[in-house]
């Protein structure tokens, strides 16, 4: 497939305001894609790698911006591309603006052609993108820069302006056509999987299988949704729907060594627990960094240690690696936490877990400064078994059989009095509180339900000022999201300065942010990309975890986990909290 048809149908989704007709757009494309299907799938997400995949491009908006520079010709500099930027507002549309195809000299041929790549004249082709951006992530070590921006000029310099403006987007991963995951999801259901539903067998009341939110057979989105979340890979699975349909995403299973996305909890109550699962699991809520272990020893796999955002943190964590290789002798996938202890093996603060957890170098100094310890609590895969599927009680029994000192202490009660009994006993031990677990439940990567609830003590709120915002992505690509949060700090000139203290992501509706959107978009000051400059003008209540200490803000502290729980229609600026208040909050009074 040419980039050129790409770039026009991206920019056609762009311009399509409806979902609907958005999905057939994208399920028209990917019907059409031949064998460069799983290239565009992971393009039109804004990826050249599948999500399992660690390797990232390392293209910054300023090499972008060089590159653009020297495509558009001699007279143009980095800083008129940013100068343009500042007028536009958006990356694509600032390559867009320029004429390119001018340039001569080996950088115009994007490296050559020895490996079957057209040449300067031809049109640039899907695989010929993503076999060039392929080569800027593998760049690396001294004269890496400059190989990057060789590559990034070729493909500009090849370009006309909607190629551009999609190139440009593509590697900064700021694709903003309007097509999110879910839309490419039901896109490869649309493509490849109208027909009608198989039979299947029927499953009694007494089969070994969670009752947690699996796949509906009869719905086609379902289906690829469920082997989404087994490999963590859209580009796969649209070719697997293809090539051998509702059977092939079927029998599509876990892979040691390609990580998933990991399961996530809602907040709850006790009452909410037992009122909808009659019973519940209760566990102690460490503390500490997510951790998921990927282990086959007759393999010559791992053990391979993955963050929640599937970063490969192994070399950081070499006791939590000894730990798995003494004591594990089949292939497993668990998940669990890893926490920070002292001599004690009383727990420390997470910052303190964070010290360790992407540290690269000196990590044995580090482990003798700040001892780890893991504390698993679930078995996905186990001896050659997917495990997802089996009720949670099922699945923890299989992890205690491997690793009975290090798994999570669980207990079933039946009433909220237990469940709180037990959040008591755990926060008087220094932990954060308790998880509440249906025990029928299956695993289900990536999905934040009522399947598994979150219990931790009520925290503080504070009125901050909006200071700044991102563009979205994928169906949310026209609305502001991602807020910097800021405290007042004091005045100069007597006008109010402020300081930033966070971000706030989560929390918010689709309507709620559509509204807070609009609120803010006559204060917007500026924009640099998809970062917006925002006029102190709105305060909106954030809920938070804790306040830590931070370098990261000029106000010296950063809220963990903060969450958006309101406009304050009723306060205006002068009214939000100050930087003295978050002091005071800090030192406990």
């Amino acid at each position: 497939m040419e980039f050129a048809a790409f770039a026009d149908r991206a920019i056609e989704m762009e311009e399509t305001p409806a979902d609907l007709e958005t999905v057939g757009l994208v399920a028209d494309l990917l019907a059409g894609a031949g064998d460069d299907l799983e290239t565009v799938v992971r393009f039109l997400l804004g990826r050249v790698f599948p999500a399992h995949d660690t390797r990232t491009l390392e293209i910054g908006p300023a090499l972008c911006r060089e590159a653009i520079a020297r495509a558009a010709g001699p007279n143009v500099d980095s800083d008129d591309v940013e100068d343009r930027l500042a007028d536009i507002g958006e990356i694509g549309a600032v390559a867009a603006s320029y004429e390119f195809g001018g340039q001569r000299g080996l950088g115009a041929f994007a490296g050559g052609s020895a490996d079957g790549s057209t040449g300067p004249g031809e049109p640039l082709t899907i695989a010929e993108v993503d076999r060039r951006l392929r080569s800027v992530a593998a760049a690396e070590g001294g004269g890496s820069e400059d190989t990057k921006l060789d590559e990034l000029f070729g493909l500009f310099n090849r370009s006309d302006p909607p190629e551009a403006r999609i190139l440009a987007r593509l590697v900064l991963s700021q694709m903003r056509i309007g097509v999110g995951e879910g839309t490419v999801r039901d896109a490869i259901a649309e493509a490849f999987l109208v027909e009608a539903a198989p039979e299947t067998d029927d499953v009694d009341g007494s089969s070994e299988t969670g009752d947690a939110e699996t796949a509906d057979e009869s719905n086609p989105a379902d289906v690829v949704e469920r082997a989404l979340q087994v490999t963590n890979d859209y580009g796969r699975v649209a070719a697997l729907a293809r090539d051998r349909g509702r059977e092939g995403l079927r029998e599509e299973g876990l892979e040691i060594g390609r990580p998933v996305q990991a399961m996530l909890a809602q907040a709850g109550t006790a009452a909410d627990a037992i009122a909808e699962w009659e019973r519940a699991a209760v566990e102690t809520k460490f503390d500490g960094a997510r951790v998921q272990i990927h282990y086959a020893p007759a393999a010559g796999i791992g053990p391979e240690l993955y963050s929640r955002n599937m970063d490969d943190v192994t070399d950081a964590l070499p006791e939590i690696r000894e730990l798995i290789e003494a004591r594990v002798d089949v292939p497993v996938i668990l998940d669990g936490e890893v926490v920070a202890v002292d001599s004690d093996g009383e727990p420390l603060a997470f910052q303190e877990v964070l010290r360790r957890f992407r540290r690269k170098h000196d990590v044995e100094r580090m482990r003798e400064e700040v001892e780890l310890r893991l504390h698993a609590f679930d078995c996905l895969h186990a001896d050659g078994e997917d495990l997802l599927d089996a009720p949670f009680r099922r699945r923890h029994d299989r992890l205690e059989s491997m690793l009975p000192e290090r798994s999570s202490s669980t207990s079933v009660v039946e009433d909220a009095e237990a469940i709180e009994a037990i959040e008591a006993n755990a926060l008087s031990e220094g932990h954060e509180g308790v998880m509440l677990k249906d025990p029928e439940a299956a695993y289900t990567p990536g999905d934040r339900g009522r399947r598994w609830l979150k219990r931790k003590p009520d925290v503080e709120t504070l009125d901050l000022v909006v200071t700044g915002a991102e563009w979205g992505e994928g169906r949310r690509a026209s609305t502001l999201g991602t807020f910097e949060v800021s405290v007042r700090a004091g005045e100069q000139n007597g006008n109010s300065t402020f300081e930033p203290v966070g971000k706030v992501a989560t929390g918010l509706t689709d309507a709620e942010l559509k509204s807070l959107s609009d609120r803010l978009n006559p204060h917007v000051r500026s924009e640099d990309g998809t970062d917006v400059e925002i006029h102190p003008a709105v305060v909106i209540e954030v809920g938070y975890e804790e306040i830590q200490e931070s370098p990261t803000y000029g106000s010296g502290y950063a809220l963990r986990f903060p969450r958006f729980l309101g406009v304050r229609e009723d306060k205006d600026v002068p009214d939000a909290d100050t930087l003295s208040r978050l002091e005071r909050l800090v030192g406990g009074e």
